[in-house]
């Protein structure tokens, strides 16, 4: 089975290998008398002037003053353009952070291109309150805000969910990352897995500009990775108002850990349509990643002490452990204004992910990093559908300005599995060896994927943001009625002791102040209603969505902003139920209550042309206000770092123009691995530098790209999953360098 499936793993790549090699012959082989005149845009707004041709330190993507606030059109980015003070908050779409009573921020497609930001985690690692951990012995990117697990199937898509691939994200459609900081599904609607207590994640597909854009790079990434990539962008008609953007990319090679070899290939197309009161949106993409001989966690199973971790490069996986990930999806999104004041909405997206894999997670049978691994083989398909509607409107009742919107919310999620898997074998996460193919001991019933769970939610809002003195005062007030549904089947037969039914109206209310202009006070509280987490494959219900979670915020904060740089400290109180294992049945279930503290700070932006700053910082007191296991009452919750420090900054040198020098530090505190809080991961550094450098060429300009990601090649336990059960190892010191040209 493992040969075939290798087999069919590594078939028809033939293509993307092709296209590598026309890119990177392409850019060889271009010369400079034959480069048409073109503009380097790096936003989905705008193009750059001429003058920032010569140097992209200064990005011009409109101001706030044309911005329309609700709708789909981005928030502009600050001078250096990769940041947007501001993002998509669910329906009430694109706001200014400066002008709500909530916590967002965005991160642009010129950060990720700087940063050479490769997925979504890559990306996220800029912020804080996002903790990026890892799936149950696979190759997917989960997150942690403020505390709190958001999973891969919860990353929404212009505010949709379920329509992203769920594992891994590739960035090379991604015009924003939006975080959303806090309980959300007043605004978002329920997600799909139930995550996201915390926090959510939203990205913003990239649109063409007004200027024409073709762009092809080329990437190198240790230890033998390569890569190619094509964005082209056009707008047609009389007043431009058509749009195509399609992205093109391929990567594939060694990575800095011995012996993995991983392989990406994504493609999309965005068609736009923009009116005088007629918007409309059209994104298709496709995705495939492919994972041989991964590393992935490791179980801490009878280990009375956290082990040291191996070295950073070393491969304690095997060979025969491969996931293989293929998503195509689209979303369809559309606005109409009826009159000057209102307008209504529509969007709806889908899925389809199927995957396939063998996977082994080294798991601890003493202090000393012996283990066992056993062979796991799952097949997984799951469908998605979600969408959403409404209109929203203004009006003014004497001095009070209203601001309002009624939007309806659905989303609809089948999953379906199989599995197969072997006894455990002896190995070490210092020494692994070589370790065979392990025959089947145990099976599910059928070997094809049969439908496991179904998850249905809806939900009908209504919000009013009040304001006087010129919106300098504002009390925001809605409701959501919620509706959920979820389904569990046993060997593909519905379960009928196991279905979950739920209804819940939740509110919310914030109230902003602007005592002066460049600064807001604001308080909010938010409830939601969710699906529990998914029991883990290890757990006897393994498969089944244990329970309803209704969690709960209270949040009081600072924001300012000067246009050139800014920042939010925020002081918050998040409580829902907690997750537990049982240590007599092995049944994953609902029971007790967690609660996270914590106090937040972001800033922002160039305060000194030139110099351009990036930091945040969280801490938090994670507490398990009632444990499954009375005795562990008043303990810190697994998995959730006490502090997280992040500065990360850029600094051009003004003797060579064009060379621009970066850096970030990332610090992390300890993580306890049990609610026993016996077991504990130490605090871990790490540090990133790197270069670049845009070179004019008659009338374009090439950029040559480097950054060094763990320069010390530190060895450490990144995180642990939130029961316990597995760690994390970091990943090692990887060079990446590229090379860009717009013609």
């Amino acid at each position: 089975m493992n040969r075939t499936s290798a087999i069919r793993a590594g078939q028809q790549h033939l293509a993307p290998r092709i296209l590598c090699v026309m890119i990177g012959a392409a850019l060889g082989t271009l010369s400079a008398s034959s480069w048409a005149a073109a503009v380097t845009n790096t936003t989905a707004e705008t193009g750059q002037t001429d003058e920032s041709k010569k140097n992209d330190t200064i990005t011009v993507v409109g101001t706030q003053d044309t911005f329309r606030a609700g709708g789909n059109s981005l928030i502009p980015t600050y001078l250096d353009g990769q940041v947007a003070n501001g993002g998509r908050i669910g329906f009430l779409g694109q706001q200014d952070a400066r002008n709500v009573p909530f916590n967002v921020i965005g991160y642009t497609s010129k950060l990720i291109e700087d940063q050479q930001a490769r997925t979504l985690a890559d990306v996220v690692s800029n912020d804080a309150s996002v903790q990026n951990v890892r799936g149950y012995g696979n190759a997917s990117q989960n997150f942690r805000i403020r505390g709190f697990n958001l999973d891969g199937d919860d990353i929404s898509f212009g505010g949709l969910f379920g329509v992203l691939p769920r594992q891994v994200i590739d960035t090379s459609m991604v015009e924003r990352v939006e975080v959303f900081k806090g309980p959300n599904v007043f605004v978002n609607g329920i997600s799909p897995s139930g995550s996201g207590v915390g926090g959510m994640i939203n990205l913003e597909p990239k649109r063409a500009g007004d200027t024409p854009l073709t762009r092809v790079s080329v990437d190198y990434t240790s230890a033998a990775k390569i890569g190619g990539a094509l964005d082209v962008g056009r707008r047609f008609g009389d007043n431009d108002q058509f749009g195509v953007r399609v992205n093109a990319l391929h990567r594939e090679g060694e990575t800095a850990i011995h012996d993995q070899k991983d392989r990406t290939t994504a493609l999309s197309t965005g068609l736009d349509y923009r009116g005088e009161r007629a918007r409309t949106s059209l994104d298709v993409g496709y995705q495939k990643q492919t994972v041989h001989g991964m590393r992935t966690d490791v179980a801490i199973g009878s280990a009375t002490v956290i082990p040291e971790p191996p070295a950073a490069t070393l491969n304690y996986g095997q060979q025969w452990i491969y996931t293989d990930m293929t998503t195509t999806f689209g979303m369809l999104r559309s606005e109409y204004d009826l009159s000057q004041n209102w307008t209504v909405y529509g969007s709806i997206g889908a899925s389809h992910n199927d995957e396939t894999g063998q996977y082994g997670s080294p798991k601890l049978t003493d202090n000393n990093g012996n283990a066992t691994i056993s062979r796991l083989y799952v097949p997984y398909i799951s469908d998605s559908i979600a969408g959403l509607g409404g209109v929203r409107g203004h009006f003014d009742t004497g001095p009070i300005t209203h601001k309002v919107n009624f939007g309806y919310a659905a989303n609809y999620r089948t999953a379906k599995s199989a599995w197969n898997m072997s006894n455990p074998v002896d190995t070490s996460i210092y020494n692994p060896g070589y370790v065979p193919f392990p025959p089947t001991s145990s099976s599910s019933p059928n070997q094809n994927p049969i439908l496991n769970s179904q998850v249905r939610a809806s939900s009908i809002s209504v919000s009013d943001t009040l304001s006087v003195l010129d919106e300098k005062v504002q009390l925001v007030l809605g409701l959501r009625r919620q509706d959920l549904v979820i389904r569990n089947f046993n060997n593909g037969v519905p379960d009928s002791t196991n279905v979950q039914d739920a209804m819940k109206v939740t509110p919310v209310y914030g109230v902003l102040v602007k005592p002066w202009e460049n600064v807001s006070l604001y308080a909010n509280h938010i409830e939601s209603l969710s699906p529990g987490k998914v029991a883990p494959w290890y757990t006897a219900n393994a498969g089944n969505v244990t329970g309803i979670i209704h969690a709960k915020q209270n949040e009081v904060g600072v924001k300012f902003d000067n246009k050139r740089y800014g920042g939010t400290l925020a002081l918050f109180e998040i409580t829902r139920p907690a997750g537990s294992i049982d240590a007599t049945t092995n049944v994953y279930s609902l029971g007790g209550e967690q609660r996270n503290r914590g106090v937040e700070l972001n800033v922002f932006g160039e305060p000194v042309f030139g110099t351009r700053l990036l930091g945040s910082a969280v801490w938090l007191d994670p507490i398990l206000t009632q444990a499954q296991d009375s005795k562990n009452n008043g303990n810190y919750a697994v998995g959730v770092a006490r502090y997280q420090l992040v500065f990360g900054g850029e600094y051009d040198i003004k003797t060579v123009e064009g060379l621009t020098a970066t850096g970030t530090v990332t610090r992390s505190g300890s993580q306890y691995a049990n609610d026993a809080n016996t077991l504990k991961l130490k605090p871990w550094t790490r540090l990133d530098l790197g270069m670049r450098y845009t070179m004019p060429l008659k009338d374009t300009s090439l950029t040559w790209r480097a950054n060094v990601e763990n320069v010390t090649n530190e060895r450490y336990w990144e995180s642990v999953e939130d029961t316990g059960t597995y760690m994390y190892q970091g990943n090692p010191r990887e060079l990446k360098l590229s090379v860009a040209m717009d013609f």
